[in-house]
C-alpha cells in the first residue's frame, strides 16, 4: 500500500495532471473497461487495490454493500466500468446520470482542475449515451459479482427538456425503461445538476412535486434516492426533504456540486464567471453539515449517502460520524489515488473492531 500510494502521488499523478482532465478520464475508463473484461485484470487490480480485511458489509434498504464506499455518479456515466470497480475496494457504483436521449454535454472544456484547492470544475452537462444504450450495455456485460449497481437519472441537457412537461417526460422515460428491464439495485433522481438548460429546475418544491407525482406512477421495487443540492439554505433544503418523504423516497444523497467559487482555497483557480460546479474539497464542509442536519431532522428511518469532499479516510469517517449510511466519492480517487477506497475500508474496519461491532 505505501509503495502504491507513493507511486501514484509522486510518479503517475504529476504526469497525468499535465494533460487535459477529460482526456485522462477517457483513457482510464478505456483501460478499466478492458481490465474488467478479463479475469486476470480483475485479479491484478484486486491484489493491488482491493479490500481483503474483516467483513464490513452494510445492508441499506435491503441492498448489501461489501464495503460502504460507492463510486458517485458522474464518473462512469456510460456504465463501462461495472466489471472492474469491485476489485478497487468499491461496494457499489452509481452509473450515469443517464438521460432519455443521448447527450453530447456542454461545449468543451468540460473539466478543469483547481489543483491547490483540490477540486475539479465540472461542466459536463450530463454527457452520456442515453438510457437505451446504457441498458443494452448492462444487459450484455452485466455487473461484477458483489458490486451494487445504482443508476442516476436526469433530464437530457437540451432545450426540449427545459420546460416542465419536457423535463418530467424525460425522467419518466428513463425511469420506466430501467424498471421494465430490471436494471439497477437502486435508483437516484438527480434533481440538482447545475450545468443544464434551466439549471437546478427541480430544487423548486412545486416543480419537484410534479416530478415525484409522475415517477410515483411507475412500479418500482428498488430503493429510490434523490441527489440533493448543497448550495441551498436549510429551510429550502428541508422543504425538499419533506416532499421526498411524503412521496416515500427511501433517502437522499448529500450532495451535488458546490456552485460557490469563493469556497476554493485559491479563488484565482476558478473562472470569473460560472462555468461548472466544484467537486472535491470545497464540498466537504457544506455536505457534511447537511448530512448531520438531515439525520437530526429525519431520524434513523431515512437513508443518507454522504457525497462531497471525501479526500481521505478521515473525511469519510467524518461523514459517517455525521450520520451517513454510505459514502460516495470521485475527486478523492483522482487527487489521492486508487488506494483511497481501501484506506477508507480499513478505517471502517478499525472503527468497528474498536467499537466491538465485529
Amino acid at each position: 500500500m505505501p509503495f502504491l500510494k507513493t507511486a501514484y502521488k509522486k510518479g503517475l499523478k504529476p504526469i497525468l495532471f499535465k494533460f487535459d482532465p477529460e482526456q485522462v478520464h477517457n483513457v482510464f475508463v478505456g483501460v478499466g473497461e478492458s481490465l474488467g473484461k478479463r479475469e486476470a485484470g480483475r485479479r491484478l487490480m484486486g491484489l493491488m487495490y482491493g479490500y481483503h480485511g474483516p467483513d464490513i458489509s452494510r445492508t441499506v434498504d435491503g441492498v448489501t454493500y461489501k464495503t460502504p464506499v460507492v463510486l458517485a455518479a458522474g464518473f462512469d456515466y456510460n456504465a463501462r466500468l461495472t466489471g472492474i470497480l469491485g476489485s478497487l475496494g468499491f461496494g457499489g457504483v452509481e452509473v450515469g446520470s443517464v438521460t432519455a436521449y443521448p447527450c453530447e454535454g456542454n461545449v468543451p472544456p468540460r473539466l478543469r482542475r483547481a489543483v491547490e484547492s483540490k477540486s475539479l470544475i465540472v461542466y459536463k452537462g450530463l454527457k452520456n449515451e442515453g438510457v437505451d444504450k446504457v441498458i443494452e450495455r448492462l444487459e450484455e456485460e452485466g455487473v461484477q459479482p458483489g458490486l451494487v449497481l445504482g443508476v442516476s437519472i436526469a433530464m437530457t441537457n437540451a432545450e426540449s427538456s427545459a420546460t416542465l412537461e419536457g423535463a418530467v417526460d424525460d425522467y419518466v422515460q428513463s425511469f420506466r425503461k430501467l424498471n421494465a428491464a430490471g436494471i439497477g439495485d437502486y435508483y437516484t433522481v438527480n434533481i440538482s445538476c447545475p450545468n443544464v438548460y434551466g439549471g437546478e429546475s427541480f430544487t423548486d418544491p412545486q416543480r419537484l412535486e410534479v416530478l415525484l407525482e409522475a415517477l410515483g406512477e411507475i412500479p418500482c421495487s428498488a430503493p429510490r434516492y434523490a441527489k440533493m443540492p448543497i448550495s441551498l439554505d436549510w429551510e429550502a433544503f428541508r422543504q425538499l426533504l419533506d416532499l421526498l418523504r411524503q412521496y416515500e423516497f427511501d433517502g437522499v444523497i448529500v450532495g451535488n456540486l458546490n456552485k460557490d467559487y469563493d469556497s476554493l482555497d485559491v479563488r484565482e483557480e476558478g473562472p470569473d464567471e460560472y462555468r461548472g460546479g466544484l467537486s472535491g474539497k470545497p464540498c466537504r464542509s457544506p455536505s457534511t453539515e447537511l448530512v448531520a442536519r438531515t439525520r437530526e431532522y429525519c431520524g434513523d428511518d431515512f437513508t443518507i449517502i454522504g457525497c462531497g469532499g471525501v479526500m481521505s479516510a478521515e473525511d469519510a469517517m467524518e461523514k459517517f460520524d455525521a450520520g451517513a449510511d454510505l459514502i460516495q466519492l470521485i475527486s478523492g480517487m483522482i487527487f489521492e489515488g486508487p488506494h483511497l477506497m481501501k484506506e477508507i475500508a480499513q478505517a471502517v474496519a478499525e472503527r468497528e473492531q474498536a467499537d466491538g461491532k465485529r
